[in-house]
């Protein structure tokens, strides 16, 4: 039986989820010491499966797109940067989901890239296919309008 996936549009023959592809990229960045990209690969991650996040925290998302793939910032840079601002005592704008605020796109996507693409691509793989990712989600966001 596929399955498929309601926020990125994946489709699972194999009964796994876009969680189990989310997880297995986790346990590749501890186990083999690939954390290098990891907040790049989270950005990805919720960009495609927005739902658990606020509309605010999506816009500012959006923008982190943009500073790694065009301005060149860094994912270490880019921690630096958000500190001061994510801490709850600071921020003005939820990170989570709220009845008044849940992060969606205004127009359909339709998706080039996945995180199922990435698993599949491999361990050996996983920087460049991170990397792929992004481009690929950037696009995909400009493609239909949502950026």
């Amino acid at each position: 039986m596929t399955t498929v996936c309601s926020e990125c549009g994946t489709e699972r023959p194999d009964n796994l989820t876009c969680t189990d592809d989310f997880h297995m990229m986790c346990f590749w960045e501890l186990d083999h010491k690939l954390w290098d990209v990891h907040h790049l690969m989270v950005l990805n991650y919720h960009l495609q499966h927005p739902s658990s996040l606020s509309q605010e925290w999506m816009r500012g998302a959006k923008q982190q797109l943009v500073d790694y793939l065009e301005q060149g910032v860094t994912p270490q840079e880019m921690r630096k940067r958000l500190a001061p601002n994510v801490d709850s005592s600071v921020r003005d704008y939820k990170i989570s989901a709220t009845p008044d605020s849940t992060a969606h796109y205004q127009y359909p996507i339709v998706w080039s890239m996945t995180a199922k693409d990435v698993v599949t691509a491999g361990m050996n793989h996983y920087y460049e296919s991170v990397q792929q990712w992004s481009t690929s989600i950037l696009a995909d966001l400009r493609h239909s309008k949502n950026f």
